[in-house]
């Protein structure tokens, strides 16, 4: 693989040891995989930070982990699930340098509130970026993200889970990890 490391943020409802993190963690070794926790949750509490905080949260952790690998931020591929993901795209839209983004069940928008779109950022999006999601996530149709993730404008792919919804299950983590596996190939 051509990058140096993976890091992975979980969702505003779940955790570090998500059952899919851990899969991609054991599957992709010796790459290294950095499963971050947000502050709120190393705090115990429930409800996330707003997205400033969370997106300066990614930032450090990006550096810390890159640091700690001996590498820098553009050698890493960032992402997670939902809010996770949806962080991680936004700090790099603000400029944080990364070689990718693997975006797992992203928040397209809020379940039955398709007027309101969380892409405003997708267009300063310039690396490659990968999308693994339900194909009945509430979050986001295929047809939906298809639409948008044109304004991207590093190269996307797109991976359905047949029959899932926002919280893939557990036995779809070997589709997960295969996808992703294959698409860090790719990364120049």
């Amino acid at each position: 693989m051509s990058v140096d490391g993976l890091l992975l943020a979980h969702g505003a409802g779940g955790g570090a040891d998500h059952h899919v993190f851990l899969a991609l963690e054991a599957a992709l070794a010796p790459l290294p995989v950095h499963r971050m926790e947000f502050p709120y949750r190393r705090e115990g509490r429930k409800a996330p930070d707003r997205a400033p905080k969370l997106i300066a949260s990614v930032v450090a952790e990006a550096e810390a982990f890159a640091a700690r690998i001996g590498s820098s931020p553009e050698r890493l591929v960032l992402g997670g699930r939902s809010m996770g993901g949806r962080m991680c795209s936004m700090a790099v839209a603000e400029g944080l340098p990364a070689a990718g983004l693997a975006l797992l069940s992203y928040p397209l928008h809020p379940p039955g509130k398709a007027d309101r779109m969380r892409v405003d950022h997708f267009a300063d999006l310039h690396v490659p970026c990968l999308f693994v999601a339900g194909d009945r996530d509430p979050f986001g149709s295929p047809d939906e993200i298809d639409d948008h993730v044109a304004a991207i404008v590093g190269p996307v792919t797109t991976v359905w889970l047949a029959g899932q919804r926002h919280d893939p299950k557990a036995v779809t983590d070997p589709v997960v990890v295969d996808a992703v596996s294959a698409w860090l190939a790719t990364i120049a």
